[in-house]
């Protein structure tokens, strides 16, 4: 038993990076999936450009898209900031909502950014969309020194099928290649920069130590934990206890529910201040000592708040 709450230990420990390298893997798989058996470069200059784009850009807007939408973080900010804008930045702390969207934005990107590394490491896409840039540049770039039957075919290279001879056709593409890998690294570099500055940027400017950063997020990890068990718990007593007033055509019993200002306080994002010893809008609000204890007589959603009923 010690050894398997070590090994579960280490394991919730190391999620992050654990779910970071199985999102490694899946980039990969995709990418390799895609390029073996959906791409197929059409190998002229109308469409080379456009096809090429879009299997190298499409997969890491859909993927960027996919990380906004399933962001609680994106959600608890933005819930109900329509009908009352101040929940964006409460008590005005425009620095902490720019702070927590650039955090939002930043985990959404990483997904999409290991499908372009992973992508432009292997080339297919770039050599395709490249390869149909009409543009004179590219084309003396590629074409230096070279016939004028270089410019005409350039297109067809990716594909093999140029008139080109086997040794400049392969010059050509590897050319491509050589490129793509080296814009990949190049986002890879400074992907990784970036990462190392914004956090020795964070951790210098953190109003904490580390050990007692470390004990905020487990506590926010254990916080929600908890949290899901206690709402699966209590919204199961509140369907038995409606539904037992339903059926049994009585009154329904008196059920202690958390008021509507009491669930807006708790589901802002939280700052940690030194001025409060808290480590959740929870507890800062359980703590309060003008907290209102009054509770929610009616613990439904009406029409108007914006919410379809089943």
């Amino acid at each position: 038993m010690d050894t398997f709450n070590t090994v579960m230990n280490f394991f919730m420990n190391q999620r992050t990076t654990i779910g970071y390298s199985f999102m490694a893997a899946l980039t990969i798989g995709g990418e390799r999936i895609f390029s073996m058996v959906s791409f197929q470069c059409p190998c002229n200059y109308s469409q080379n450009l456009v096809y090429g784009l879009s299997f190298l850009l499409g997969p890491a807007i859909v993927l960027m898209v996919l990380g906004l939408f399933l962001s609680g973080r994106l959600w608890r900010l933005f819930t109900g900031c329509c009908m009352n804008p101040r929940k964006m930045c409460p008590r005005g702390d425009y620095l902490g909502c720019t702070s927590a969207l650039l955090k939002v934005l930043c985990n959404a990107a990483v997904a999409p950014i290991m499908w372009l590394c992973v992508a432009l490491l292997n080339g297919t896409f770039y050599e395709c969309a490249v390869s149909g840039v009409e543009d004179s540049l590219v084309l003396d770039l590629f074409c230096k020194n070279k016939t004028k039957l270089c410019r005409e075919e350039l297109a067809r290279v990716p594909c093999k099928k140029s008139r080109l001879s086997p040794d400049d056709n392969m010059e050509l593409l590897l050319m491509l290649r050589a490129q793509s890998q080296i814009l990949g690294w190049c986002i890879i570099l400074t992907a990784a920069t970036l990462g190392l500055i914004g956090t020795c940027y964070r951790n210098c400017r953190s109003q904490v130590s580390y050990l007692q950063l470390t004990f905020w997020r487990k506590y926010m990890d254990k916080e929600k934990q908890q949290f899901e068990t206690f709402a699966n718990e209590y919204a199961g007593k509140l369907a038995e206890r409606n539904l037992k007033s339903f059926f049994e055509n009585r009154d329904p019993d008196a059920f202690p529910f958390p008021n509507h200002k009491a669930w807006e306080e708790i589901s802002s994002l939280y700052t940690f201040s030194q001025s409060e010893q808290c480590y959740s809008t929870l507890q800062r609000y359980v703590e309060r000592a003008d907290r209102d204890y009054s509770p929610e007589k009616r613990p439904v959603l009406e029409e108007h708040d914006g919410v379809e009923a089943m």
